[in-house]
């Protein structure tokens, strides 16, 4: 017994110094990811039901914007999304954005899309298992990740805001010409 509560010990204590390490890894708005890096590959599905793989995408410029309806940030940067990216570039078969909702049911993301007027994909991140290969887990959203062609990370956002917003716009811009 007693080498077993030893041995559970143990099992905590490094349990927690893992956790101190992610947190040491994490800049100061919560991403594990830096720019230059290999975008860290997932597979979501769609609220159309098709699965796809980030890694699939491997030649485009991909954007992900990580977002869910309770966060009011998102709602109101979304439209921006909308209307300044994706209506812009869905022509491009180069481009592939995607938002990525956080640990919501099918209706529930089905309906946001509708309610914030988005017709960009968007995936399924149940668990926030996807969000936590870029940000620590308890960290908050919108968040929107930038992805050349070759599958690095070239720009991170966090929240909403015009300037940063406009500089994603001429970035993404930039590598699609």
């Amino acid at each position: 017994m007693k080498q077993l509560r030893l041995w559970l010990l143990g099992l905590f204590a490094l349990c927690g110094i893992a956790a101190v390490a992610q947190e040491a890894k994490a800049d100061s708005t919560g991403y594990i990811v830096k720019v230059g890096q290999t975008a860290p590959d997932f597979t979501v599905t769609l609220t159309d039901g098709k699965t796809v793989k980030l890694s699939d995408f491997r030649g485009k410029v991909v954007m992900l914007q990580f977002t869910a309806s309770w966060c009011g940030v998102c709602r109101k940067e979304m439209p921006f999304i909308e209307k300044d990216i994706w209506q812009k570039h869905k022509p491009d078969p180069d481009f592939m954005l995607m938002g990525i909702d956080r640990d919501e049911p099918l209706n529930k993301v089905i309906a946001f899309g509708k309610s914030t007027g988005v017709t960009y994909p968007l995936g399924l991140d149940p668990g926030a298992d996807i969000f936590a290969k870029y940000a620590l887990r308890q960290a908050g959203i919108t968040r929107n990740v930038l992805i050349d062609k070759e599958g690095r990370i070239v720009m991170l956002t966090r929240l909403y805001n015009p300037e940063e917003f406009s500089s994603l716009v001429r970035k993404i811009d930039e590598l699609l010409k």
